[in-house]
């Protein structure tokens, strides 16, 4: 775009000569004089043929500046030229197959305002510790999702329901230390004034969508920070606090740092896609560097229930360990814990899984995601490859212990 407007561009014209020098259509009809040794025709009055063709002609010219005027409007509209100060960019166009733009997307701006009335700074007291972290509101009883790391061990949980108010007494109805998930419940007038954060299908969202972290990171508890990023990575997995494995956790490079934990990660329609849990440092400081990691908004959708009603989540269990295989597809078997279900049907260390429950063996994460589904006591077999035969091993599921073998993969920081 050039910086200085040629004349006569960018302004409405004021003066007829220039507009009939830029622009000569827009010139009214005129006869041609006539020469100087002519007499000069006599003027016809009013409402003769010359005097009706100057009327059209000047009409004519007027629609004519009116369709470029529009045209001009209109065109810079597609360009995106109008600017905008909401935080959004012109639609792109849609490609033919593709699937049709989130039309419930919304500016950064609007989907914080929204939704920081939602997010509440959760503070813990223990016999000689104190911490914070971050919950967020769930349905209008004052029922309230946290991380079960936040208030593990908690004498005292306090929540503040106003950015203007003191803290009140919150109840822990609930734990799940293996989705690092626990509900809250607030028992106070203002609670009913509370807006719940509506859930979005975790399962829906794709590497590139906008996410919005909201929370009280690092004592920073005035009223709740935002960071913006993208999901960029998903079918994660990372060690909870118990050495169990969480599934399909979303990573995001929005910034997540202490005191996020519990918060809540959502779309650009500002909906709850995940719960911010963890993050990976690169130094003992413990800050963000760009990769955190939240908990699936349909695990919440899954254990929430359970733990509101005062219930505890009981999960299908093998008693393996794997990793991934040397022969590029498959899980290699790295330990069986003794007296487990994968012991008694017979797993040995060194057999390869190809298949569990029915469903192909890729990688590690393949065999937990086949028996997410089921409850202890369900029978599936395993295709596994031993010694280059092919074999059968049936595994009657038993139930996940509080704590699992310590493993030695990198486990990530709990902010």
């Amino acid at each position: 775009m050039s910086s200085d407007p040629s004349p006569g561009r960018g302004r409405l014209w004021t003066d007829p000569r220039e507009a009939e020098e830029q622009q000569p259509w827009l010139a009214p009809r005129r006869s041609p004089a006539p020469p100087p040794t002519q007499p000069q025709p006599e003027p016809e009055p009013d409402g003769g043929p010359l005097w009706r063709q100057r009327v059209i002609g000047i009409l004519v010219g007027l629609v004519i500046v009116a369709l470029l005027v529009g045209a001009g409007v209109l065109g810079a509209g597609l360009l995106g030229l109008g600017g905008s100060n909401d935080g959004q960019s012109a639609a792109l166009p849609v490609v033919p197959g593709a699937a049709p733009a989130d039309r419930g997307t919304r500016s950064v701006r609007a989907i914080y305002a929204a939704a920081k009335e939602s997010v509440v700074p959760v503070r813990v007291r223990g016999v000689s510790t104190a911490g914070s972290g971050t919950g967020f509101v769930i349905d209008k009883g004052g029922v309230i999702v946290t991380n079960a790391h936040v208030v593990k061990d908690a004498q005292q949980v306090q929540v503040r329901l106003d950015d203007d108010g003191s803290y009140v007494d919150a109840k822990v109805l609930g734990t799940d230390v293996s989705s690092d998930l626990a509900v809250l419940r607030v028992d106070s007038s203002e609670a009913s004034k509370l807006r719940p954060l509506a859930l979005a299908d975790s399962d829906d969202v794709q590497v590139g969508d906008q996410t919005l972290a909201i929370g009280y990171p690092l004592g920073i508890n005035r009223s709740a920070s935002a960071s913006q990023g993208i999901v960029s990575g998903l079918g994660r997995s990372i060690d909870a606090a118990n050495n169990f494995s969480i599934d399909k956790v979303i990573q995001t490079d929005a910034a997540i740092n202490p005191g996020n934990s519990g918060g809540p990660l959502l779309d650009s329609a500002g909906r709850v896609i995940g719960v911010n849990t963890a993050i990976l440092t690169a130094s003992s400081s413990g800050g963000s560097v760009g990769i955190g990691f939240a908990v699936p908004s349909n695990t919440l959708r899954d254990v929430v229930p359970r733990l509101e009603s005062g219930g505890t989540v009981k999960r299908a269990y093998i008693g393996v360990q794997t990793r991934p295989s040397q022969a590029g597809s498959g899980a290699d078997v790295a330990a069986v814990t003794p007296g487990t279900p994968a012991d008694q049907g017979g797993l040995r260390v060194g057999d390869r899984v190809v298949e569990s429950a029915g469903r192909p063996v890729t990688v590690p994460e393949d065999i937990s995601a086949s028996i997410e589904n089921r409850r202890p006591g369900d029978k599936i077999t395993l295709e596994v490859q031993r010694g280059g035969a092919r074999e059968t091993i049936e595994i009657k599921l038993g139930t996940r212990p509080e704590t699992a073998p310590s493993t030695s993969t990198p486990a990530p920081s709990f902010p």
